[in-house]
């Protein structure tokens, strides 16, 4: 019989909170050519010459205060989950991450020690597509079978952005925090610069070409993150009973100078601060684990920023991490 395996794959973190371990994990992550892209040279010119200088020592800094007592918060929590989901499942497990370790490689080179495995079930937990996510992490996985000449089947389980599975998790964990006095909720996507959907688009003619692109079915959708992330807030509002004035979505991480899909996370705080909203609660669904990116650009940067505008609250609700229903749902995948 064939023999099966799970391999859960998160972007990844730099191994310590200092400048020499994040300027090294910057370096791997910025000169992905699905990250930044443009041609190796440019790409390696802007990396050298504009980030790597300066963003490690801020970015450490960053990490510094939310590093937990047993590493990275995205890792340690990563493999609390990976733990949660072995428990259900009689299936050889493991955790890898794109960037930093542990590696896809090392993972993937652990599992097969074993000759009987003929096929690893390769889970990427970003619910939304995008090149800078998936497809990196799916091309990472195949040069490491043709590399090692692995003869393993590997299956890819497809971004999850409307499984209603999924959404039910994602409104099972953020329930407390809806039960609480709030005046609006913030949905805050990760970032992508415009040109990573546009050139996607094979018609050339729908994302971004028409206001309502999101809303229109078109082909297009199923390789375009903003249709996704919008598609996982409507549904999400829908379930959770979130009324249209009481939610908006914008987007965080802004890198470098190019356009990028808005409104931005911090100018959406500022709006809402001066139109008078003072509690404010922050959902994040296109990460599924705690990260820099929720436990200190929202938790304490997005604070920072509304109150400074005027709010008085901003309540960063926690991603599903391992959330017992989240973990049934994976659980049920691998199986």
């Amino acid at each position: 019989m064939t023999k099966r395996a799970v391999l859960l794959a998160n972007l990844g973190s730099p191994d310590a909170p200092e400048t020499r371990a994040v300027r090294r994990y910057l370096n791997q992550f910025l000169m992905d050519r699905y990250v930044i892209q443009l041609p190796w040279l440019l790409r390696r010119l802007i990396v050298s010459l504009f980030v790597l200088p300066t963003r490690p020592k801020a970015s450490a800094e960053a990490y510094q205060s939310v590093w937990l007592d047993d590493g990275s918060p995205l890792i340690v929590l990563s493999d609390q989950l990976k733990q949660a989901v072995q428990k259900k499942v009689d299936l050889p497990l493991e955790m890898a991450m794109r960037y930093g370790n542990p590696s896809i490689e090392k993972q993937l080179l652990k599992l097969c020690q074993d000759p009987d495995i003929s096929e690893i079930l390769f889970v990427t937990l970003y619910p939304h597509f995008a090149d800078s996510t998936v497809t990196t992490a799916v091309a990472e996985a195949e040069r490491v079978i043709a590399k090692h000449q692995l003869d393993i089947k590997l299956t890819i389980i497809e971004p999850f952005y409307e499984h209603p599975g999924y959404i039910n998790a994602l409104v099972e964990s953020t329930q407390p925090y809806l039960e609480q006095d709030y005046d609006h909720i913030l949905f805050s996507y990760h970032g992508l610069p415009e040109t990573h959907i546009t050139k996607l688009d094979k018609s050339g003619s729908h994302c971004l070409q028409r206001s309502d692109c999101c809303q229109v079915p078109h082909p297009a959708h199923k390789t375009c993150y903003r249709h996704q992330v919008m598609r996982t807030t409507q549904l999400f509002a829908e379930q959770a009973g979130l009324p249209a004035e009481r939610y908006s979505v914008a987007f965080q991480s802004r890198l470098g100078r190019a356009k990028w899909l808005g409104p931005s996370t911090e100018d959406r705080l500022k709006e809402l601060a001066a139109q008078g909203v003072k509690k404010v609660l922050v959902l994040c669904p296109a990460f599924v684990t705690d990260c820099l990116e929720t436990l200190e650009e929202i938790a304490i940067q997005g604070e920072e920023v509304f109150k400074e505008a005027g709010g008085e609250k901003l309540q960063l609700i926690p991603c599903m991490n391992d959330h017992p229903v989240w973990v049934d749902l994976l659980a049920d995948w691998c199986r």
